[in-house]
């Protein structure tokens, strides 16, 4: 449970230094000088102070939601109290034997948010 607790602490730092540091870019951004003569540039400088925000903050969402991609997603992987590591198959005639475990099996040994979509179309075409 420690560990769960320290990867959600280190979670929430990240995702706080990455909110205060897009903020700091978004203010450092909208300090552009603005010309005296706004008539023909106003298209042009609201494009431009748009385009800065909306990248500062794109990059700033990767890196603040990044370590929680990382998590195992079930807390219980890998342990005797694991409801996933269960699974119920069949199969008929001679067709290749189909069960539950092709979907539950990546929880149930620990995947990630990052790893699920992978190790589940792995088990599914593989």
């Amino acid at each position: 449970m420690t560990q769960l607790y320290r990867s959600l602490a280190t979670v929430v730092v990240a995702a706080t230094g990455s909110l205060l540091a897009s903020l700091a870019s978004a203010g450092e951004a909208s300090a552009e000088v603005i010309p005296e003569n706004l008539g023909a540039h106003t298209d042009e400088l609201a494009s431009g102070l748009l385009d800065s925000t909306a990248a500062t903050l794109t990059g700033a969402t990767g890196y603040a939601v990044g370590p929680a991609l990382d998590l195992q997603l079930n807390p219980l992987a890998n342990s005797t109290t694991d409801l996933l590591s269960n699974s119920a198959g069949t199969q008929i005639a001679d067709f290749r034997p189909i069960g539950t475990d092709v979907l539950t099996g990546p929880l149930a040994d620990g995947a990630s948010a990052r790893e699920l979509p992978g190790a589940v179309l792995g088990r599914l075409l593989g």
